[in-house]
């Protein structure tokens, strides 16, 4: 997607394994919360995408 999710859990990943190796338990803790941002923005996209597709449904209806 265009909106950066797909950045956003890959970041979110290197962040989280970096602060398994190192111990760091916050950058770890950043990493799980950037996945999570991401995957809120597919879950945003796709809402999106499907009222969309309701509203042009009921607008083709309305011409028909």
């Amino acid at each position: 997607m265009t909106d950066g999710s797909q950045k956003d859990k890959i970041t979110g990943k290197a962040k989280e394994a970096m602060g398994k190796m190192t111990g760091d338990r916050r950058k770890e803790a950043e990493g799980k919360a950037d996945q999570a941002k991401g995957k809120t923005k597919d879950a945003m996209g796709g809402a999106k995408e499907r009222a969309e597709g309701v509203k042009d449904s009921l607008t083709d209806d309305d011409k028909s």
